[in-house]
């Protein structure tokens, strides 16, 4: 079998068109063409990346004799960062939305959807995506969720986000075991208004163990202002939301109402 030959069985069998392989390659479409045909020879550096791509080596490439394809995967390759890069076959939309193709599926795609070891899209998936809506492991976007995330709306074992919801969050309403936030809820929670397990607020703290300028804790409260033990009476609501009106500023009113709401 020649080379042109291997050639355009690896581009069949990965589903790639002549076009999609020379975009890949950095050629012409014409290039892939003549080397299918045996008109051309690639130069050194297409044919490794062609080996790369096709995981084979380079005799299965040059050796006529050579028929069947040798995989080129070494031991140390076998792990799942690896693995994962090595199973993104190239694709890509001619369809163009925004500037950018419908779809990319690649090592670095880029598209309206974009799936790739990076990925950078309206939605896209990698182990680092970035896009309005992303999933990943490393994760940006307005709404993003995965391992590491920073988002609008950001879900993750580690999330900051204006909405932050994670094992560890940080936001401006966080929820999660450890909460860090404006509103912060959690098992440890710290925030300007902050309720869970060990509850530590700056206006005020509703939980297991409280402490704030108001603390209201089934077991503990330490407060400056107010401090309660156990659940508040309908005769003790009045109290706490008066010590709320003066003393929260007026930039805090959002989270004050909201967080009204969740006593009474």
């Amino acid at each position: 079998m020649t080379l042109g030959e291997k050639i355009s069985t690896l581009r069949k069998e990965n589903h790639y068109t002549q076009e999609q392989l020379a975009e890949l390659l950095g050629v012409s479409r014409q290039s892939i063409s003549k080397w299918e045909s045996n008109l051309a020879y690639p130069e050194t550096d297409k044919l490794i990346k062609m080996g790369k791509l096709f995981d084979c080596s380079m005799d299965y490439l040059l050796n006529e004799d050579i028929t069947e394809k040798q995989e080129i995967r070494s031991i140390e390759q076998k792990n799942i960062w690896n693995h994962f890069k090595l199973q993104i076959r190239e694709r890509k939309s001619k369809k163009i939305i925004f500037g950018m193709p419908l779809y990319h599926i690649g090592k670095n795609a880029h598209g309206f959807f974009a799936i790739g070891f990076r990925a950078h899209g309206v939605f896209s998936i990698g182990l680092m995506a970035r896009g309005f809506v992303s999933f990943g492991l490393l994760s940006l976007g307005v709404i993003s969720a995965g391992l590491l995330t920073l988002g609008l709306i950001s879900a993750g074992v580690f999330s900051i986000g204006l909405l932050a919801l994670g094992a560890i969050a940080v936001g401006l309403f966080a929820i999660g075991a450890i909460s860090i936030g404006i509103l912060s809820i959690g098992a440890l929670s710290v925030g300007y208004f902050s309720t869970g397990a060990l509850s530590v607020g700056k206006y005020i703290a509703v939980g297991d163990h409280a402490q704030a300028m108001i603390a209201i804790g089934k077991t503990t409260a330490e407060g400056t202002v107010y401090s309660h033990i156990g659940n508040l009476s309908s005769a003790d609501i009045p109290t706490v939301i008066n010590q709320l009106d003066n003393t929260v500023p007026q930039w805090l009113q959002w989270a004050k109402e909201i967080f009204k709401i969740f006593i009474q």
